[in-house]
C-alpha cells in the first residue's frame, strides 16, 4: 500500500468525506451522481452524462472544481465547432523591434483540469474525435509538437437523450473511451423544493476548497493499491465475457445483445470498484462495489439487438440480468 503511513491514508480518506460534504453545500440531492463523478475522477477516467437540460450538470462540475481548487472550463459544442476551437491554434507574431516573425501556440479551452463538454453529440465527428484523442492520450499534438495537458485532467461530456435531429451520435468505439456513462434523472419532490428555495433566495451555496490538485493525483495512485480478491477478479472476468453473445452466455444475453463489452469494461469495473471502496473509507473492494457500478460501466458498452428494442429492454435491464445470472463462485 505505497509508502504512506496508516495515519496518512486515514487522513486522505477523511478528506474524501469532506469533499462530498463540500459539494453537497451547492448540490441538493443527486448523491449517486456525485458519487459516480468522484469515482470517475479518482479512477482517472472520464464520464459521459446523459440527461435533459436544467438538471444542474454545469453547477455540479463547477462545484467540483471549486471544492478541489481546480481550473474549470465549459465548451458548448455546436455543429460549426472545429477541432482548433477546443485544442488551440498557432498565431503568427512579429517582433516590432527586429521584424522577426514566429508562430506561437495558443492553447484552447481543453488545457484545464475540469472540462465540461456540453452536448458533445451536437458537434461533427471530426471535432468529437479530436476531443476523444486528447482525452485518451492526455496530450495535444499540433504542427509536430506535443503539448501535455494539465494533471489532473477530467472531462465530463453531456448529451441530451431527447433530441436526435441535427446530432452526431458517438459510435460505439468512442463511447468505449468513457469510463462511466452516468444517467442524470429528475430530482425527487423534496429535493426539487430544496433546490427552489436555495437558488431563489439571497444566499447561495458556497463551496469551500477542501483539496488541492496534488492530493487528487495522490488519491488516484492510492486507488490502484486498493485490494481486490482473486474471487472478485474472476467474477468481473466472467461478467464481461458473459456479456458477449455466445453459446455459453445467459439466455437473455443471447437474445437481447448484438455485441458485448470488451476487456476495457473489465478494467473500468475494477478501477471504479476500487475507487468506490476508497470513497467510502475502505481499502478493499467488495461484491457490492462491483454490482453498484456494473450499469454505469457497461450500459454504453453493449449494443442491443432489435429484439431488445422491440420488447422495451434497456441496457440497464440487460446488465441487471447479467449480474443475477453470473454466480460469484
Amino acid at each position: 500500500m505505497t509508502d504512506l503511513t496508516e495515519a496518512d491514508i486515514q487522513a486522505r480518506l477523511a478528506r474524501l468525506a469532506d469533499l462530498r460534504a463540500a459539494i453537497g453545500q451547492a448540490i441538493v440531492g443527486q448523491a449517486d451522481i456525485v458519487e459516480q463523478l468522484l469515482i470517475g475522477l479518482l479512477a482517472g477516467g472520464h464520464c459521459l452524462l446523459e440527461g435533459v437540460p436544467g438538471l444542474g450538470k454545469t453547477l455540479l462540475v463547477r462545484s467540483l472544481g471549486e471544492a478541489l481548487k481546480l481550473d474549470f472550463r465549459r465548451v458548448q459544442f455546436t455543429p460549426d465547432l472545429m477541432p482548433s476551437d477546443i485544442l488551440g491554434t498557432e498565431l503568427l507574431e512579429e517582433d516590432h523591434g527586429t521584424g522577426h516573425r514566429s508562430f506561437r501556440f495558443q492553447q484552447g479551452p481543453i488545457f484545464t483540469n475540469l472540462l465540461l463538454a456540453d452536448e458533445l453529440n451536437r458537434t461533427p465527428p471530426k471535432t468529437q474525435a479530436a476531443l476523444l484523442e486528447a482525452m485518451q492520450e492526455k496530450t495535444v499534438s499540433y504542427a509536430g509538437v506535443t503539448h501535455q495537458l494539465p494533471r489532473p485532467f477530467f472531462v465530463l461530456a453531456t448529451q441530451n437523450p431527447l433530441e436526435q435531429a441535427g446530432t452526431y451520435p458517438l459510435p460505439e468505439a468512442q463511447l468505449d473511451r468513457f469510463l462511466l456513462h452516468v444517467r442524470v434523472n429528475y430530482p425527487t419532490e423534496e429535493e426539487e423544493r430544496a433546490i427552489l428555495a436555495q437558488t431563489t433566495g439571497a444566499g447561495g451555496g458556497m463551496v469551500p476548497t477542501v483539496m488541492q490538485g496534488e492530493e487528487v493525483l495522490a488519491l488516484q495512485k492510492l486507488v490502484r493499491d486498493v485490494h481486490l480478491s482473486d474471487d472478485l477478479l474472476a467474477w468481473v472476468t466472467r461478467l464481461v465475457r458473459a456479456s458477449r453473445p455466445a453459446d455459453t452466455a445467459p439466455e437473455e444475453i443471447r437474445r437481447y445483445v448484438k455485441w458485448g463489452a470488451g476487456p476495457r469494461a473489465g478494467q473500468a469495473l475494477i478501477l471504479c470498484a476500487k475507487a468506490r471502496a476508497l470513497l467510502q473509507g475502505r481499502l478493499a473492494a467488495t461484491r457490492e462495489d462491483i454490482a453498484a457500478l456494473a450499469a454505469p460501466v457497461m450500459r454504453h458498452r453493449l449494443l442491443l439487438s432489435f429484439a431488445a428494442e422491440a420488447e422495451g429492454r434497456s441496457a440497464d435491464d440487460v446488465v441487471a440480468a447479467l449480474v443475477r445470472a453470473v454466480p460469484l463462485a
